[in-house]
């Protein structure tokens, strides 16, 4: 079959950053809807057309990937107002309750990056934002999206993709 939008494509794939550091490896073929919101559409776009067994090496610039890194996106709240099990990594759906920084987006997952005895770092930014990566993928196979898949632009309920983000010490699998 071949690859057209919307359908589902099992992929693996490595994922490094510029210095050929190991982010995320993909060993066991995992699907993800084309066409969707499970893939990065500079992977969509290299993938269009292709068919099983196509193969890829693709430099993705942040622009193509996670978007640039955006300072403004870094917040400091009082310690007092997290959980006493805070920690590096934790993430948050909006800005947690009981913050004081005006204008946070309520739209964002912010991340957990620092715990002070005084106060917490809260990054809204996707963990791989600003970074250039490396993708080598493979398509292990191919077929038609589902109704369902379609309607609801993944293959899952909770889509696992490359777009959500991640703690810094984890896999994004």
């Amino acid at each position: 079959m071949i690859i057209s939008s919307p359908c589902v494509v099992s992929l693996v794939w490595r994922l490094e950053d510029a210095q050929g550091q190991l982010i995320d490896e993909l060993a066991e073929p995992m699907e993800f809807l084309l066409g969707g919101e499970d893939l990065l559409p500079k992977v969509e776009e290299t993938l269009l057309g292709q068919s099983t067994g196509f193969e890829a090496n693709l430099h993705l610039e942040p622009e193509d990937a996670f978007g640039d890194y955006h300072a403004e996106l870094v917040f400091f709240e009082s310690r007092d107002i997290f959980p006493p099990e805070v920690s590096e990594g934790m993430q948050f759906e909006g800005p947690p309750e009981g913050s004081k920084t005006p204008d946070m987006p309520a739209d964002v997952v912010y991340t957990v990056t620092e715990v002070y005895e005084t106060h917490v770092v809260l990054d809204g930014n996707h963990p791989l934002a600003g970074l250039a990566l490396h993708l080598s993928l493979k398509v292990v196979d191919v077929r038609a999206a589902t109704q369902e898949e379609a309607e609801q632009g993944s293959v899952s309920d909770s889509p696992l993709s490359l777009i959500q983000a991640a703690p810094s010490d984890a896999t994004l699998h």
